[in-house]
């Protein structure tokens, strides 16, 4: 079973690989938005904001935050792990149930180049 810190590495490795994507790739992320990643096995909610083509992850809180944020994903933190590292790919993991992402339907469309 994934812990905190390996999630909250792999969320950071994701951040990273954004900031170095290209343009037309950092571009679908320009609007600022919150971002929230529960990892339901942990019990866990990683918090953050998507800004300027940039996501930084912020906080960490037990259980859910207080307040939903406007982009949000849930998975285990061993689904978690693979999606980031590659070996689950993400239609897979979001038709299977095995993630699932909550969103604004416009925001989903400026997304799905991230994705």
């Amino acid at each position: 079973m994934a812990t905190i810190e390996e999630c909250r590495a792999a969320l950071e490795e994701l951040a990273g690989r954004l900031a170095s994507a290209p343009d037309r790739v950092r571009e679908a992320a320009t609007a600022e938005r919150s971002v929230s990643c529960r990892v339901t096995d942990l019990d866990v909610t990683f918090t953050g904001r998507l800004t300027g083509g940039r996501l930084e992850v912020l906080d960490t809180v037990r259980g859910r935050p207080p307040e939903p944020a406007r982009i949000r994903l849930s998975t285990t933190g061993d689904d978690l792990l693979a999606l980031v590292a590659g070996a689950l790919p993400f239609p897979r993991a979001w038709a299977t149930g095995r993630l699932t992402l909550e969103a604004p339907l416009r925001d989903l469309l400026h997304l799905r180049t991230l994705l």
